[in-house]
């Protein structure tokens, strides 16, 4: 059973979550708080496995909350509950900054409580589930181990699980099978805890990058906006919201617009984006495969991609389609994801070419860009 604690200032909002949640036979509310200095006592208390912040209230809100909570509790997970407004955009970013892990957005313009209820247990229950690791993707078993040899690892060791889940195989180490070739493409696609994995990744990825980069981040409207806004102050490279029309250039990140496909297509010698309102793949719009394979269509083996953390596996039919044009794939190892639905279903799969830890991420990426340009000039 998975123990959540609710922290919440308004008394209708907390009955909301805990009637939503109440529907899970997988989840107990253990306790409610109304802002977040009460917050910090409970959690201490009571010990929950998830806690679920609201933004604004008294005393101490949201955003101090998760920062005092981080100090004592660096991994606990924390799931904001947000507006979807500018202000509740902009708000939850700052508190995914601060340390939260993840975020849903309040319900609106819904027509009952009954409706309002539905609509927060259909975004937090499968979060919770996911991040505290009832959702994990089916790996291959190893190869046979040589007499005498010790079994291969990868990514952190299985922590003892009060839910009696049985340890998983853990997949082989790739292997290339192709020598690198040129890359005039970065694509990358993250959900559950991408925003902070992906401003790490911006962060350190130099100015004058010699490709353009497009991003699939799984958020609703005006958060991507106020998201590539973000990114474009605090990282060397130009960021923005992807528009219909635009030409890709490099050193410029393009962003998916929430609720809007991205895709690529060439008008000439060019290559530009377009926002694309096809249903949603994978309960997702935007979607990772949709971009991945117009990526693939329009780039084929010069495109090279990377898979980051996030819950599902938006992005394995995508990642198929790039290997089958000739493209490399990057996926986020276990042990530095938040959830590793995403790239551990690339993984399962059979479709990574590499497996890195966050932190080694950008300097690969910048060594693979160096070894294929070169190599293409050299020849």
């Amino acid at each position: 059973m998975i123990s959540v604690l609710v922290v919440d200032d308004s008394v209708v909002v907390r009955r909301l979550i805990v009637d939503a949640l109440g529907t899970s036979p997988n989840i107990e509310v253990v306790g409610t708080a109304a802002n977040g200095l009460l917050a910090q006592a409970k959690i201490d208390r009571l010990k929950p496995d998830v806690v679920t912040m609201d933004i604004e209230m008294p005393q101490m809100d949201g955003i101090e909350a998760v920062r005092e909570l981080r100090k004592r509790h660096p991994r606990l997970p924390v799931i904001m509950f947000s507006t979807l407004s500018a202000a509740g955009a902009t708000a939850t970013l700052e508190a995914l900054a601060a340390g939260a892990t993840d975020y849903v957005t309040k319900p609106s313009n819904v027509g009952s409580i009954a409706q309002s209820i539905a609509a927060v247990r259909e975004q937090l229950v499968p979060k919770i589930l996911a991040l505290a690791g009832w959702q994990r993707p089916a790996r291959p078993a190893p190869p046979p181990a040589r007499p005498g040899a010790a079994p291969p690892r990868l990514g952190r060791p299985a922590a003892p699980s009060r839910l009696a889940v049985p340890p998983l195989a853990r997949p082989a180490a790739p292997v290339r099978k192709r020598p690198p070739g040129r890359v005039d493409l970065l694509a990358v696609g993250c959900s559950t805890g991408g925003p902070d994995a992906l401003t790490k990744v911006l962060l350190a990825l130099p100015g004058d990058l010699p490709v353009p980069v497009v991003v699939t981040q799984h958020m609703p409207p005006v958060f991507t906006r106020m998201f590539a806004e973000r990114l474009d102050r605090s990282t060397p490279l130009r960021v923005v919201e992807a528009a219909d029309g635009m030409e890709v250039s490099a050193g410029t990140v393009y962003i998916a617009q929430g609720d809007r496909h991205l895709v690529l297509h060439r008008r000439g010698t060019a290559v530009v984006t377009q926002l694309s309102s096809a249903p949603p793949e994978n309960s997702c719009r935007p979607a990772v495969d949709v971009m991945f394979r117009s990526v693939a269509d329009v780039y084929g083996a010069n495109a090279y991609a990377a898979v980051l953390t996030g819950m599902g596996h938006d992005g394995r039919v995508g990642a198929k389609v790039l290997q089958e044009a000739g493209a490399e794939v990057l996926a986020q190892d276990e042990a530095t994801s938040v959830v590793w639905g995403m790239p551990g279903a690339v993984v399962a799969a059979g479709l990574a070419d590499e497996v890195l830890p966050l932190d080694r991420i950008p300097a690969a990426l910048i060594s693979r860009l160096k070894v294929g340009r070169s190599a293409a000039v050299a020849r």
